[in-house]
């Protein structure tokens, strides 16, 4: 090895890290290192102009056709019932297809042929609206106030609360509801505290009761939700500045946690449509819902398509309710934007 003075580079032959050998090799071999600069670079250019999304599209194709399978198949199986007429002996579904199933929705047929209207169902589903939606405002005059309460504790406080409210959940509904008839019964504790039977089982108020119970959780974590995001202090400087208590929760308050508000009605309005345990087992048959329609045409009366129709009304019915609420939240959108 020949030294080195100051000032030189040191050539390849005197790099004691460089061999010539190992020069000679990876030049004469085809295909070795030299080459894979090159493919690396060509993969790289390759993963550079890949479609954007193309790996996410990729990901939720699977979870895409679950729901279709799940969701989609039986939604057209049903839908294809509803056009079908009765089965022989009131055995499933057979052809021709009609409309016949819709109509008898509105109208009643006659022995002579003539067809009349006929308000009872129509009357089911005012009664289940009305019933859904006093539910809907009991839950919401019950879950603001406790919701916003809630979300003004302490954190540790907080996070107990919101445990306590999830408590019920880990119950399944049927027992809850069991718990209700013993409680609203002629020889439960409401009687027992009142000191004569009032008759509060199988009614109305019965069932929307139940239904309120229910669904209360469903109104208090969303309203809670948007609530511990609020900044409390705008409400302090609003009473600071000489603003009554309504005039803060209507102005202040309330537009903070309207989302949440309105997610917690959308989610106790349509459940609450389409109920069967509490009008069946604290209504008593005598306040006769959607579900409880759909479940008895499917099963006692044997009207499948008769059953189907009801079912793809009331699908029809929460598309509209959907709408509604997109729409009214949109109007408050725009109306919170111009304020």
């Amino acid at each position: 090895m020949t030294p080195l003075t100051p000032g030189t580079a040191p050539t390849p032959a005197d790099d004691p890290a460089t061999d010539p050998a190992d020069d000679r090799a990876a030049s004469a071999a085809p295909g070795t290192a030299r080459a894979r600069p090159g493919r690396a670079a060509a993969s790289g250019a390759r993963r550079v102009h890949r479609p954007a999304g193309q790996g996410a599209r990729s990901s939720v194709l699977p979870g895409t056709l679950f729901l279709l399978a799940l969701v989609g198949a039986p939604l057209v199986v049903v839908v294809a019932y509803s056009f079908m007429s009765r089965g022989r002996f009131g055995v499933g579904v057979a052809g021709p297809f009609s409309v016949d199933s819709y109509v008898r929705l509105l109208f009643d047929t006659q022995l002579d042929g003539t067809k009349t209207f006929d308000p009872r169902y129509i009357g089911v589903f005012w009664q289940s609206i009305w019933l859904a939606a006093l539910t809907t405002v009991c839950c919401a005059v019950l879950a603001f106030p406790m919701a916003v309460w809630m979300a003004t504790r302490s954190p540790r406080t907080r996070a107990l609360l919101v445990f306590a409210v999830t408590i019920p959940f880990w119950t399944n509904t049927l027992v809850r509801t069991y718990a209700w008839v013993l409680i609203l019964n002629d020889n439960g504790p409401v009687s027992d505290l009142l000191g004569t039977p009032i008759g509060l089982l199988y009614t109305p108020f019965a069932t929307a009761v139940g239904l309120v119970y229910v669904s209360l959780p469903f109104m208090i974590l969303p309203v809670y939700s948007s609530a511990e995001k609020f900044d409390f202090r705008l409400a302090e400087a609003a009473y600071d500045l000489g603003a009554r208590r309504l005039t803060v929760l209507r102005r202040v308050v309330y537009p903070a946690v309207r989302p949440g508000l309105v997610a917690g009605v959308v989610l106790v309005f349509i459940p609450s449509l389409g109920a069967f345990l509490q009008p069946q087992l604290l209504g008593g048959g005598k306040s006769l819902m959607i579900g409880n329609l759909i479940e008895q045409q499917f099963g006692a009366s044997r009207n499948w398509p008769l059953g189907s129709a009801v079912a793809v009304a009331l699908l029809a019915l929460t598309l509209l309710t959907l709408m509604g609420f997109a729409l009214a939240g949109r109007r408050g959108d725009q109306k919170a934007s111009l304020l």
